[in-house]
């Protein structure tokens, strides 16, 4: 990941790399190896939605194209984005505004983080409520893709899956962030 060097007339955040993890051990260790994994499936997930649209495109250049690839495609990309938000919540790879952080105290910046979970807390329990309702609503009607009449609220599930673990890793970078904030009182 991009590392910005650090100067001493410029206190910025950093996006975090694997070598900075190395202190987490326990519980918030399993969760990000957790998150890890379940963002390389994410990223194999994407792989395969392009896989199957490389096909229909030269499928329907050379022979018949890929039936149902844009519906595989809608499924398989919201699952994608889902699955990558535990692993960028515990690195730190979220977006995030410098230009307000690049002249804040270390202290402040602990508490920007200490905040942003707190955000990636509530932005997945309201996800979580809402989309769980709307999944039932899917399985109870009975709703379907058109061509390939894939039951659409099976691509709720991994969905869920994911903001459950972006709620830990949340739980995770919040505890940490409190550390760091505590710590940096006195700086």
């Amino acid at each position: 990941m991009f590392r910005r060097p650090a100067n001493s007339s410029q206190r910025t955040a950093q996006v975090r790399t694997s070598a900075d993890h190395d202190h987490r051990a326990g519980i918030a260790g399993a969760v990000e190896t957790i998150a890890t994994w379940w963002a390389i499936a994410g990223g194999l997930l994407l792989l395969a939605v392009i896989l199957v649209n490389v096909i229909s495109i030269v499928g329907g250049i050379f022979w018949k194209p890929f039936p149902g690839d844009f519906e595989l495609t809608e499924m398989g990309v919201a699952v994608v984005a889902f699955s990558f938000l535990p692993f960028c919540q515990l690195t730190g790879a979220n977006v995030t505004a410098d230009i307000f952080t690049s002249r804040a105290t270390p202290r402040w910046i602990a508490l920007f983080k200490l905040l942003a979970s707190l955000v990636a807390i509530g932005f997945a329990l309201l996800l979580i409520w809402r989309m769980s309702a709307g999944m039932l609503s899917q399985r109870q009607y009975g709703y379907t893709t058109a061509i390939l009449q894939l039951p659409i609220w099976k691509a709720y599930v991994p969905a869920l899956v994911s903001l459950a673990l972006l709620i830990v890793a949340g739980i995770v970078t919040l505890a940490e962030s409190g550390r760091e904030f505590v710590q940096r009182r006195h700086v």
